[in-house]
């Protein structure tokens, strides 16, 4: 694979995940769930200033940033992040069941 065919690879959520825990699993589980979801928040926070005034960039990062927390919080719990959005979303919309959800713009599906 050349440097180009990986820059524009799409990464799977248990690749990434994976991927994840060979990096900061020793130092997550340590934190705990708490202490690692007050980064994920802190993260979230980052990525609500990015997308009011931040550059391109700048959004592109703090979206990984929160996935990769995101990712690291399911590590902890031993949560399959791949499995779960499979389970959850890989039929359909969880309110309506269909592929294009047509559930009421008011309501959380």
């Amino acid at each position: 694979m050349t440097n180009s065919e990986a820059d524009s690879a799409d990464v799977s959520f248990g690749d990434f995940q994976t991927l994840i825990r060979k990096m900061y699993y020793d130092k997550d589980v340590q934190r705990g769930i708490d202490g690692t979801f007050m980064w994920l928040m802190e993260e979230i926070g980052e990525l609500a200033a990015a997308l009011r005034q931040g550059t391109p960039r700048e959004k592109s990062e703090e979206f990984a940033d929160v996935i990769a927390w995101l990712a690291t919080i399911a590590n902890v719990a031993e949560v399959d992040l791949g499995q779960a959005i499979q389970d959850k979303y890989g039929t359909g919309c969880p309110g309506c069941g269909k592929l294009v959800c047509d559930c009421p713009i008011n309501e959380k599906p």
